[in-house]
């Protein structure tokens, strides 16, 4: 395990909100020194999704080896056969680099992160304009089909209910506020984390 113990910045929101441009933004912006935590997940790739980069794709009996064996730091079974998880793994990775970890992941999976590093993780909520809005962006995407939008969309109303839990909540009705202001906790979060420092 690194010496270096650095910082969880966890982006959760409903399928279509935007967290994944956020976070892009956000490892873009050097001064920051994020690097991404790449979830396992056992569904197929989508588009032009890649492994080691996207995803971890991995078997669906890999991934319940992995269960067993306590690899995770957290997982979960989002859809029926369709598991996502971080692995223990990543995060040392990540921190051996001397890097803060940035995470796009699931709601719960992004409690259960907080929760294992209450004092080291910021979670944050990305809340779209609404529900109606959240479908036309994920049928704009055509990545999936009707079935498959309806089941997420159902999902996005109870993970909606689960803003509150978070340490800050983002309403990404205009994008370029929205980066800024993701920008700005990000960054005061670390500033804090150096001010802690230098009063021990």
């Amino acid at each position: 395990m690194s010496d270096f113990k650095g910082k969880l910045f966890v982006f959760s929101a409903p399928s279509g909100s935007g967290k994944t441009t956020i976070v892009r933004h956000l490892l873009n912006q050097e001064k920051l020194n994020l690097a991404f935590s790449i979830s396992a997940t056992s569904r197929a790739p989508r588009g032009k999704e890649k492994d080691g980069e996207d995803y971890y794709f991995i078997s669906l009996k890999e991934f319940k080896n992995n269960i067993k064996g306590d690899k995770f730091l957290e997982w979960e079974e989002v859809y029926r056969d369709n598991f996502y998880g971080t692995l223990k793994t990543e995060v040392e990775r990540i921190w051996a680099q001397k890097k803060h970890v940035i995470f796009d992941i699931d709601v719960v999976g992004g409690l259960r992160i907080k929760k294992k590093f209450p004092e080291e993780t910021l979670a944050v909520f990305v809340k779209p304009p609404s529900v109606d809005e959240l479908k036309i962006r994920l049928k704009k995407r055509s990545t999936e089909n009707e079935d498959k939008i309806n089941m997420r969309i159902a999902k996005a109303s109870v993970e909606l209910a689960t803003a509150p839990q978070f340490d800050k909540i983002i309403k990404n009705y205009d994008l370029e506020v929205a980066l800024k202001e993701a920008e700005e906790l990000v960054s005061d979060f670390l500033e804090l984390k150096e001010r802690r420092k230098k009063i021990k």
